[in-house]
């Protein structure tokens, strides 16, 4: 499991070149981020958090993380970025916008419309 911020940074570079996107300074500081709540889990460059959004209990079972991004991007995008970048992670897909890595579950959920996006993320244990 990758873990190390550098390393990181590393793969989500390489999978936006991967993918053809280009990349440009701004955007390139914003993969540096990661889902509010979380240290492992990549924010879109496309996305900015939503204020006060994250709520995050950890339990002997695991993990519970609830958060949300918002940017002027499309689902088509969201779901290629984290199609590319989740494996690199360890996350197994599951079904669409559906991931699991070890104990945890991770949902991606759309709202809104193309352009004037909001991105759900919520990590449970798996049990």
């Amino acid at each position: 499991m990758i873990r190390s911020p550098a390393m990181l940074r590393s793969l989500l570079t390489a999978g936006l070149l991967g993918a053809s996107i280009a990349v440009s300074a701004g955007a390139a500081a914003a993969a540096d981020s990661f889902v509010a709540g979380t240290e492992d889990l990549p924010l879109m460059p496309a996305l900015r958090a939503v204020r006060d959004s994250a709520v995050v209990f950890d339990k002997p079972q695991g993990r519970i993380v609830e958060a949300k991004a918002t940017g002027r991007t499309t689902r088509d995008a969201v779901e290629k970025f984290y199609a590319s970048t989740l494996p690199e992670l360890g996350w197994t897909a599951e079904g669409r916008n559906v991931w699991r890595r070890e104990n945890e579950r991770l949902r991606i959920d759309l709202g809104g419309r193309d352009g004037d996006l909001t991105v759900g993320f919520t990590i449970l244990p798996n049990h």
